[in-house]
C-alpha cells in the first residue's frame, strides 16, 4: 500500500480547498448575479408584476346622461334599485348557492343565464348581478337570511328609463348590454379603458348617435385583494365622470298629439322650424317602447316586434322612401318658373288628359279643369298642367332643380338610419340597372316624374326639409334633434349651432306666388276641408301617391286590399306670413291626401299654434274622399 508523505498530504489538501473554494464562489457569483438582475435590473417589473398581485383596479362606471325635450320634460333618465349580486370569489359552491336564493327571491332561468354571461366576462373579485330591480319585499326577505349566503349582497345601482315609453321611440332609441360586435367597434375606437365595468351603450336613435356624450367618463378604485382575489382594502378612488345630458328641439307633447292623431295608422310625419333646421316632432307608426330593450328583450317580445306586418321598428320618417304624389307640384311649379318655362299669369287647357308618345296620360278629373294658370294648378292639383310641365322641362332639367332642395339625398340629420332616396334622372338609372335595355331613359317616364310619381322615392324628412327651405326663401339647414348638450357637473350648456347648408338663389316674385297658391290649398282647394274654421293662415299641398301601376284602370279603393291602397300625403306651414314650423304627413295606404293626411295635420298645427287639442284621432272625411286629393 503506498503511503503518500506528510507534505504530499498537505499539497493535495489544499488543493481540494482551493477547488472547492472556488466551487463556492462561483455558486455565490451566480447567486449575486441573480440577485442583482432580480433586484436591479429588472425591479421595475417585477415590483409592478408584485403590485398588480396585490392591488387590482376596479372600475367604477359613470351615470349615464339625462336626455330631456326643449321644456325640459324627461325621455331618458336614470333611476336607482336594488340588484342581488354574488361575488365569485367568496362563495363556494355557485350552483346550491343560486338555488337556495331562488327559494327567497324569485329567480327565472333568464337571470340565470344573464348571470353566467356576466360572470364569464367579470373578474372574480367583483359583484356579479343575478336579479335586477328588486322590490322591497324581496330585499327585506334576503336581509332576513343574508347571514345564510356569505359573498352575497344587495347593492343600489342605476337603471335606465324611458318615462315617456312609445312615444318618440325612433327618436330617442335605446341602450343594451354590449355584445361582440359592441366591442369590436369599442376596440376599434380605442376607448377600451373607458368602457371597463361598462355593461350598456346606446343601441339606437340618439342613444346610440350621441354615446360619447351620454357616456361619461369610467372612474377606478384601486382596492387591495389577498391570494384568493377578494377586497382587503380601499387604497384610492379616481371618480368617475357622470355623462352629459342633452335638450332637444323636439317638443314631447307636440310630438304624442302626433301620434295620437295616427290612431291605428302606419305612417310618419316630420315638423321642422324653417329658420333653424330644429325637429319639434319626428313621428313613426306603429311604435314601440325601447325600456323592453334596456336589459335584454325577451324572446316573445322580440318576435312579436320583429314579425309584425307593420314593422314598428323601422323608423318610416327618415328609413323609409315613397312617391311624394301631388306634394311635388308646387316644387315642380317653381322650377317652372325659375327655367323661363313658365310664367305665373300663363294659362293652358286642360282637357283632362295630356297625350305623349301615343299614351293617354290621364287627369284626376274627368274633363278637366279648364283653362289652368300655375295658381290653379296648385290649388286644384291639375295633373295635365304638370305633365306639360315635365315634358317642357325635360328629365335632366327637372334632377337640376331638385337635388339642390336635398331630395333623393341624406340630410344628414343627427339620428341615424336615414335613406338617401331616389331623384331620378338618366345617371341615376344607368347606375341603377345592369341591362343596357333598362339603362335607357324613356320621355313617358319624365311625364310620370312631374306629377311625383314614376322613379321618384324620398323619405318624409326629405320632403319635410325641402318645404322648409322654400317657405324660408330658399335659406336650407340641416335638420336637427339636439339643441343644448349639458354639463351635469357645471350646468354650462354648448348649443348645437343651426348648421346652414346652402341658399338656393330663388326670385321672391317666383317663391311668393307658389306660396300664395298653397295658401289657396288650404281656403278653398283640395285641403281646405281638414283647415276650415282654422285661427289662422297656413299654406298646404294634397298628395297621392301610387302604391302599384294601375295600367290605365280606374282607382277604386275599396276593390283594392287594405295595403294596395295609395298613400295620403300632405305638406303644410303656418303661419303663411311668418311660418314658424313646416310638416310632412304621410298615412300608408291611407288614400287621398285630404281625407287621412291633412286632418293629421291641422291637429298638430292646432296644438303648436293655439296649443289646442282633440282627444280622438284624426278621422277620414268621407266628403273630402269624395272630392279627391
Amino acid at each position: 500500500m503506498t503511503e503518500f508523505a506528510p507534505e504530499q498530504r498537505a499539497a493535495r489538501f489544499r488543493r481540494r480547498v482551493v477547488v472547492a473554494g472556488l466551487f463556492m464562489f462561483a455558486c455565490l457569483a451566480l447567486l449575486a448575479a441573480r440577485f442583482h438582475h432580480l433586484q436591479v435590473a429588472r425591479h421595475e417589473y417585477y415590483l409592478t408584476r408584485a403590485e398588480d398581485n396585490r392591488i387590482a383596479l376596479m372600475p367604477v362606471s359613470p351615470n349615464r346622461g339625462a336626455i330631456v325635450d326643449r321644456n325640459g320634460v324627461p325621455l331618458a333618465r336614470n333611476y336607482s334599485a336594488y340588484t342581488l349580486e354574488i361575488t365569485p370569489s367568496a362563495v363556494a359552491d355557485l350552483g346550491a348557492t343560486i338555488d337556495a336564493l331562488g327559494e327567497i327571491v324569485a329567480i327565472d332561468e333568464r337571470d340565470r343565464q344573464r348571470f353566467r354571461k356576466l360572470l364569464a366576462e367579470s373578474r372574480n373579485f367583483e359583484g356579479v348581478p343575478i336579479r335586477s330591480r328588486l322590490s322591497d319585499e324581496e330585499v327585506a326577505r334576503f336581509v332576513a337570511q343574508r347571514y345564510r349566503f356569505p359573498g352575497v349582497d344587495v347593492q343600489a345601482r342605476l337603471f335606465r328609463e324611458y318615462p315617456e315609453g312609445a312615444s318618440a321611440s325612433h327618436v330617442i332609441g335605446y341602450i343594451g348590454r354590449i355584445n361582440t360586435r359592441d366591442v369590436e367597434a369599442i376596440e376599434g375606437r380605442g376607448e377600451e379603458a373607458n368602457y371597463r365595468g361598462s355593461s350598456h351603450i346606446g343601441k339606437a336613435g340618439l342613444e346610440r348617435s350621441y354615446e360619447a356624450e351620454l357616456h361619461g367618463r369610467t372612474g377606478y378604485d384601486e382596492v387591495e385583494v389577498n391570494a384568493g382575489g377578494g377586497a382587503v382594502r380601499a387604497l384610492s378612488r379616481t371618480p368617475a365622470v357622470q355623462g352629459n345630458d342633452l335638450e332637444l328641439t323636439l317638443d314631447i307633447e307636440l310630438q304624442k298629439v302626433a301620434e295620437k292623431a295616427f290612431g291605428e295608422r302606419r305612417g310618419a310625419l316630420v315638423a321642422i322650424e324653417p329658420s333653424t333646421g330644429g325637429v319639434l316632432a319626428l313621428v313613426s307608426t306603429p311604435t314601440f317602447d325601447p325600456n323592453l330593450f334596456v336589459d335584454g328583450i325577451s324572446v316573445p317580445d322580440w318576435k312579436a316586434l320583429n314579425e309584425s306586418p307593420d314593422h314598428p321598428l323601422l323608423n318610416r320618417a327618415i328609413y323609409s322612401t315613397y312617391p311624394p304624389g301631388s306634394t311635388y307640384k308646387p316644387f315642380m311649379a317653381l322650377a317652372g318658373l325659375e327655367s323661363g318655362k313658365r310664367t305665373i299669369t300663363q294659362r293652358m287647357p286642360d282637357p283632362g288628359y295630356f297625350m305623349f308618345g301615343g299614351h293617354r296620360f290621364m287627369d284626376d278629373k274627368v274633363g278637366g279643369h279648364g283653362m289652368v294658370d300655375l295658381h290653379k294648378s296648385i290649388v286644384v292639383s291639375c295633373n295635365t298642367y304638370y305633365y306639360q310641365l315635365a315634358n317642357d322641362l325635360g328629365i335632366d332639367g327637372i334632377a337640376a332643380f331638385m337635388a339642390p332642395f336635398g331630395f333623393g339625398a341624406r340630410t344628414g340629420i343627427d339620428v341615424p338610419g336615414e335613406a338617401e332616396g331616389v331623384l331620378p334622372s338618366p345617371a341615376w338609372k344607368q347606375r341603377r340597372f345592369r341591362k343596357p335595355e333598362q339603362q335607357r331613359w324613356y320621355g313617358g317616364e319624365t311625364i310620370s316624374v312631374g306629377i311625383g310619381q314614376g322613379y321618384n322615392a324620398f323619405t318624409p324628412l326629405q320632403l319635410a326639409n325641402a318645404l322648409a327651405t322654400l317657405v324660408n326663401d330658399g335659406k336650407m339647414f340641416r335638420p336637427h334633434v339636439v339643441r343644448y348638450v349639458v354639463d351635469a357637473a357645471t350646468g354650462a350648456r354648448r348649443m348645437i349651432e343651426p348648421e346652414p347648408m346652402r341658399v338656393l338663389d330663388l326670385d321672391p316674385r317666383h317663391l311668393a306666388a307658389v306660396r300664395a297658391a298653397m295658401e289657396d290649398v288650404n281656403r278653398t282647394g283640395t285641403g281646405a276641408r281638414a283647415f276650415r274654421g282654422a285661427d289662422y293662415t297656413s299654406g298646404g299641398k294634397t298628395g297621392t301617391a301610387q302604391v302599384f301601376s294601375l295600367r290605365g284602370q280606374r282607382y277604386v279603393a275599396g276593390r283594392l286590399a287594405e295595403r294596395l291602397r295609395d298613400h295620403s300625403w300632405f305638406i303644410a306651414y303656418a303661419p303663411a306670413d311668418a311660418p314658424s314650423i313646416a310638416l310632412a304627413v304621410l298615412v300608408e295606404n291611407g288614400g287621398f291626401g285630404s281625407a287621412s293626411a291633412a286632418p293629421i295635420a291641422r291637429q298638430v298645427l292646432d296644438y303648436h299654434l293655439l296649443h289646442a287639442r282633440r282627444d280622438e284621432p284624426a278621422a277620414e272625411d268621407p266628403e273630402a274622399v269624395a272630392e279627391g286629393e
